[in-house]
């Protein structure tokens, strides 16, 4: 976007919407993604999101081979509004396209499962780049996927039940993992033309009728395109 067409998307924006947006920024990261696997229960995609958005996570990896990704707005409160979807669900090898995505944009995959060479959430190595893979709820992850993981995730538990909502699972592996990333030396935080590019799409997101006031920018600036 143009710098003169990004002030004038800007006058319809209060300061205090961008001030917000640039905070929000400050603290994204593309350190860690969340990969979400043939979720079952509609509102977990949704809680899961919003988690992304609270702990900063930009990316959420779909792979949708039985179930399709919904996402609520009454659960997710607006929090895929911010978010970036990677959606694999048109090809018979949506696992293996996600795959290979993901290892294309520098993560391991880690999934998490109470599997016996898991590491427990806090003693996780952050230093690396990780795609964090949640299941469906009741089996998890699919053998599939698990036979492609380069590591194992779980949250020690101490009780009678043996597993986490999905949606629980999700937020406490990224309550954990964001806080220690934040307080290390890593380099976690978006480059400076992520942080432009994803302000741009922010922006035009806040503005209702976007498409024709930019319509009515080009017409004043006689760019409006044949």
């Amino acid at each position: 976007m143009d710098k003169e067409l990004l002030a004038y998307l800007e006058e319809f924006v209060t300061e205090e919407r961008k001030a917000t947006f640039k905070k929000v920024l400050s603290n994204r990261t593309r350190h860690f993604a969340v990969v979400l696997e043939d979720l079952f229960q509609k509102h977990n995609w949704s809680a899961v999101v919003r988690s992304c958005d609270v702990f900063g996570v930009q990316d959420v990896y779909t792979i949708e081979n039985r179930y399709r990704a919904y996402i609520s707005n009454g659960v997710g409160k607006g929090s895929q509004k911010w978010i970036d979807f990677h959606r694999f669900k048109n090809n018979e090898n949506n696992t293996q396209d996600c795959v290979d995505a993901l290892r294309k944009n520098g993560y391991q995959i880690i999934v998490t499962t109470p599997h016996e060479e898991s590491s427990f959430v806090a003693d996780f190595d952050i230093t690396k780049k990780s795609a964090f893979v949640f299941g469906v709820e009741g089996t998890g992850v699919s053998s599939e996927l698990m036979a492609k993981a380069d590591g194992y995730l779980k949250i020690p538990m101490v009780g009678f039940t043996e597993s986490l909502n999905v949606s629980v699972a999700a937020a406490i592996t990224l309550q954990n993992t964001t806080d220690r990333l934040r307080r290390s030396d890593l380099n976690w935080q978006l480059s400076p033309k992520e942080q432009e590019e994803l302000y741009e799409q922010w922006i035009e997101k806040s503005i209702g009728s976007v498409k024709q006031i930019k319509e009515r920018y080009y017409q004043d600036k006689e760019l409006l395109p044949e």
